[in-house]
């Protein structure tokens, strides 16, 4: 075996956690640690929704699954914690979030505590007001909007 065959032997088989996910040292998934069947009905599961096709390079993203690749990437936009927050929380916010939507909840959910908004209920939460205007118009652009509302308190909330 030569060097160059050794190394790239052990950069294939070197492995990485990313994002909960062995990978090797080029980002390619490993699978070794799941049965073959496991990985035949994922795939033909994928194949059913639509997310992957069959062509002759192999198995590809197909025009629906890379249009849903895109929209999981941007459900993960982050968004800052904005600077001079009062500590009044005098805005109430509630949601209903569809289960198809879940990933968008638990997003919201994350930046709402990350905006000092406290839980009163699981889909009601109150903190100071405004929310940042970019992130209102991400909500707008993914469509949350419509299953949120926003009500400005009269006293502010205390706990």
């Amino acid at each position: 075996m030569s060097i160059v065959n050794e190394i790239l032997d052990e950069l294939w088989n070197t492995e990485f956690n990313y994002k909960g996910i062995k990978v090797n040292i080029f980002g390619i998934p490993r699978f070794k640690n799941y049965k073959k069947e496991s990985i035949y009905n994922t795939i033909s599961r994928l194949k059913k929704k639509g997310i992957i096709e069959k062509e002759l390079e192999g198995i590809v993203l197909s025009k629906y699954g890379r249009e849903y690749v895109k929209k999981k990437f941007d459900s993960l936009k982050q968004f800052d914690k904005p600077e001079n927050l009062s500590n009044k929380r005098n805005l109430l916010i509630m949601f209903d979030i569809p289960t198809s939507k879940k990933a968008h909840r638990e997003w919201l959910r994350w930046h709402l505590k990350k905006f000092n908004y406290i839980m009163v209920q699981k889909s009601a939460w109150v903190g100071p007001s405004p929310l940042p205007k970019e992130f209102s118009e991400y909500l707008k652009s993914i469509k949350l909007n419509k299953c949120i509302k926003i009500f400005k308190l009269d006293k502010p909330y205390k706990q």
